[in-house]
Formats: C-alpha cells, sequence, structure tokens
C-alpha cells in the first residue's frame, strides 16, 4: 500500500512571536519544526507500513526551506518526499489544490494529515483535499485500523465527550489527533540514510487548477496584557464596586 503524510513546517512550540508596528510578524529568528500534529501523521503511516507492507511519502507546499522539515519525515522513517514549489504563502484553499495535484499524481490509498497547524490553527485544509480528491474523510483520528485487503479503514474519532467509530472507503483523507500514537526520534543511521532518499520537486505552475487566492492576513495583534487583580475586604465592599462599575 502506498501512504502519503502530509508534512507542514511551524514555528517551535516554545517561540515568543514578534510583531512589527503595522501588525507583521517578525520571523528573520524564528526557528522551525514539523508541525506536531504531522509528526503522528507521519508516524501512523509507518505504523501502517509495517502491516501493509509498501512506501510512505512524505508531502509538503511550499518554499525549498521546507527541505528541513522533510528531512527529518525521511530520518523517521519515510521513503522519500515530494515538494510543491511555492516560493510565496498560499492561502488553505490553494495549498489543498496544490496538495490534491500531487496527490493524484501518486494515487496512494491513504493520505495521513494533522488535524490542525500550531501556528494557524485553521483546520480547513484536509476538509478542502478530501473535497478536492471526491474522497471519504474522518477527522481526529485516535486509532486507524485498515482492512485486511486495503479497500477500507476503522477510524476512531476523538468527538466532544466520547468517541466515535465511522468506517471509511479508501482511498481516503485521515486526521490525526494526540492520542493515536507517540512519534518515534529519529535514529542516527535513520538521519544519515535520509541524506540519501530522494526529495521530488513539483513545479506550482504544474497545478494547473490553482485558484486565485480569496483570503490573507490583514495583521496580527497581541492580547493585551491581563490586568491586576484588584483584592477587597469583605462582599459588602465588593458589592459597592460592582455596583458602581454598573455591573449589578
Amino acid at each position: 500500500m502506498k501512504f502519503i503524510a502530509t508534512v507542514k513546517r511551524t514555528p517551535q512550540r516554545d517561540t515568543k512571536m514578534r510583531l512589527t508596528g503595522d501588525g507583521a510578524l517578525v520571523l528573520d529568528q524564528v526557528q522551525y519544526e514539523v508541525n506536531p500534529f504531522d509528526e503522528l501523521a507521519v508516524e501512523e503511516a509507518l505504523r501502517l507500513r509495517e502491516k501493509h507492507p509498501g512506501e510512505v511519502v512524505a508531502l509538503t507546499v511550499g518554499p525549498a526551506a521546507l527541505s528541513e522539515q522533510l528531512q527529518t519525515a525521511l530520518a523517521m522513517g519515510a521513503d522519500r518526499a515530494i515538494r510543491v514549489d511555492a516560493a510565496d504563502p498560499l492561502d488553505a484553499l490553494q495549498t489543498a489544490h496544490a496538495l490534491a495535484h500531487a496527490v493524484r499524481k501518486e494515487a496512494p490509498d491513504l493520505v495521513l494529515m494533522g488535524k490542525l497547524a500550531i501556528d494557524a490553527e485553521n483546520g480547513q485544509v484536509p476538509l478542502m483535499l478530501a473535497e478536492l480528491l471526491d474522497w471519504p474523510h474522518a477527522s481526529f483520528a485516535s486509532q486507524i485500523e485498515v482492512a485486511a485487503d486495503g479497500k477500507s479503514a476503522k477510524v476512531t474519532c476523538e468527538v466532544d465527550g466520547g468517541l466515535e467509530i465511522v468506517s471509511v472507503d479508501l482511498p481516503a483523507v485521515i486526521t490525526t489527533d494526540l492520542r493515536l500514537n507517540e512519534p518515534r526520534y529519529a535514529s542516527l543511521p535513520g538521519i544519515l540514510k535520509a541524506k540519501k532518499k530522494p526529495q521530488d520537486i513539483i513545479p506550482l505552475a504544474e497545478v494547473a487548477d490553482l485558484p486565485a487566492t480569496g483570503s490573507r492576513v490583514a495583521a496580527y495583534r497581541a492580547l493585551p496584557a491581563r490586568q491586576k487583580g484588584e483584592m477587597v475586604a469583605s462582599a459588602e465592599e465588593l458589592a459597592q464596586k460592582l455596583m458602581a462599575k454598573g455591573l449589578i
């Protein structure tokens, strides 16, 4: 079977983002890593390959700098990587179109994606990709069982207050949740082997149906500083202060 795991780069989790005066992000010193939910997707693809022998392909969309994150997926054990070359940022729908183009070329049995990226937290691209491909989709997977014949999968999905078990025909798009697995660390032999594994590039111009940008981030704003609390001596004093502010 062929499994595709999508990989996006996001700022390292302990990064404190800075803003310019007009609300733009300062990115010149930001260090990046593989989006944590995408690491789950890569790990799950590797585990499924152990049960259903075949190939794991890491797929991303973006500039050449993403080669570093693809290298991480290859060091974990992916067989090869593909990058749709996009020098400028794409919106969610454009990204989905670029991914769909690559997926159609590869014809995998299953596409695994993080449920969201920790930078924007939109979670839009997996749904859009499934729609563009006209494939089944399951979200927030905490367990994935592919049938022995490779034609379907049983997916346990995290939902509010419990679990939902769904069956999807393959090929399909499935997004990962935190309980799905624990991603492995890349071993030294894996890191060395990754340097010899292919990273293919698809020009963005090859994506014939790429739409115009439909949305963009106008600006970012930091949350206002939390105001210092005021201690009161009694319930009567609290009531007086609340009445003075017109709250009661």
